[in-house]
């Protein structure tokens, strides 16, 4: 067979060094070497081969969007809320698209080819709905982009988010979503999640729920998320994204509400850098830092990611489109950092994010979408220490991003000046 593309001498990461063999848009070989005709070859040799970025957690309507019309003083969730709340009047369909490409490119360029984004549906116009819709179609031959119905200012708070998220939902989006924790009551926050769970369900679709994004203790919607999803029969379909709450939760309680939350097969995508700076912001000292249980989760067998949340809007002023940078966060918070916890926690921003998005024929296996990234590092703990450049990008069998190697030197005394910055630990 003549492949399209072969990627050579690249070094997986189960640390097998082998050549990626790539025809039609599908991985057609993985052996260690495959000597035929390609229509193009690169040469990975001692680079990091890994399947790519995803992030099942942003909100790409208000991404790039910071300092418009002012930016957030006080630091909090609420003044977020309620500064998107200034800025969505603001909104033109042309800026909300261009911003939402800018950062698609941008996310390529990193890796990144899978991302899920909530999208405000507490706008009468559905504008930046039918945006994201367009930005959906137009990067689908690179990026999949799964888009969440949110009704960003509560599904019962906001006089007409019911009836817009329905529409949204018509109009071809992907998942439904909701924020219980910002109802006017515990038991609207109740409700909403038993609502919008019966929604999906009567429409084949999967939920991905802002759950207990607050310090309260007592905001447990994750209880509810978990038994409505038994009861409605979604097991593998509904993700609980922040669960902040949880960090201040009694002991005993969240001793039961794992084990619930595991058998409803719930998963969940805490949002490090996002919730590290969101949260904790009433306290003195000691000062909460705004995670989710994550290791205790995952002892539960509870499947979790790490999203991206945001990048220069309301609520972040920083960000790079970097799920490195999420992850080196993430395994920090949580203390995490054994060598099987960071390999756990690279595995998070690519394989564990992929299968709660749900995405088929993903990952470096003969047969699968032929997409991956080439990093400049030897392996997936040494990619987490230095974020390294992204060499080269491949989407759906075609080199979509290329960086040239770094060639900096390091001058060490007594020592030549051509050794390289990486090292690798044995």
């Amino acid at each position: 067979m003549n492949f399209d593309l072969i990627i050579k001498g690249g070094t997986l990461a189960d640390g097998r060094v082998a050549d990626i063999g790539i025809h039609g848009g599908r991985i057609a070989a993985i052996e260690p070497h495959i000597d035929v005709d390609a229509g193009e070859v690169i040469d990975a040799a001692g680079d990091l081969v890994a399947p790519p970025f995803v992030d099942p957690h942003f909100h790409m309507d208000a991404t790039l969007s910071y300092g418009t019309p002012r930016i957030n003083a006080s630091g909090t969730l609420l003044e977020g809320i309620g500064l998107w709340g200034e800025l969505k009047p603001l909104l033109t369909h042309e800026a909300v698209k261009e911003r939402a490409l800018a950062y698609c490119d941008w996310a390529v360029s990193m890796g990144l080819l899978a991302i899920r984004t909530h999208v405000d549906t507490c706008d009468d116009r559905l504008l930046a709905v039918e945006a994201l819709l367009d930005v959906k179609k137009t990067v689908a031959p690179y990026l999949d982009l799964q888009l969440v119905a949110f009704p960003q200012d509560g599904f019962y708070r906001d006089p007409t988010a019911r009836e817009n998220t329905v529409r949204a939902l018509a109009l071809g989006i992907d998942i439904v979503g909701g924020i219980p924790h910002f109802e006017r009551t515990m038991e609207d926050g109740r409700r909403s999640v038993t609502e919008l769970c019966e929604i999906a369900a009567e429409r084949g679709l999967r939920v991905d729920m802002h759950c207990d994004e607050t310090d309260d203790p007592l905001s447990r919607h994750i209880e509810q998320l978990a038994y409505e999803t038994q009861r409605l029969g979604l097991q593998g379909r509904v993700n609980g994204s922040h669960l902040t709450s949880m960090h201040s939760m009694d002991n005993y309680y969240v001793s039961k509400l794992l084990p619930l939350m595991a058998e409803a097969e719930v998963s969940a995508v805490p949002n490090p850098l996002i919730n590290i700076v969101l949260q904790g912001r009433h306290d003195s000292y000691p000062k909460r830092r705004g995670m989710t249980r994550v290791p205790e989760m995952l002892k539960a067998g509870i499947r979790v990611g790490f999203g991206q949340d945001c990048v220069l809007d309301p609520w972040y002023s920083l960000g790079t489109a970097d799920m490195l940078d999420v992850a080196f966060m993430g395994l920090h918070v949580a203390q995490m950092t054994s060598p099987a916890d960071m390999r756990r926690c690279f595995d998070m921003v690519t394989s564990e994010n992929a299968a709660i998005m749900g995405l088929e024929a993903y990952g470096l296996a003969v047969g699968n979408i032929a997409s991956l990234v080439v990093l400049d590092a030897g392996n997936p703990i040494e990619a987490l220490r230095l974020r390294p450049d992204r060499l080269c990008v491949v989407s759906k069998g075609q080199v979509v991003s290329r960086k040239a190697r770094n060639d900096s030197r390091l001058a060490i005394a007594g020592r030549p000046a051509s050794v390289r910055r990486r090292h690798t630990a044995s």
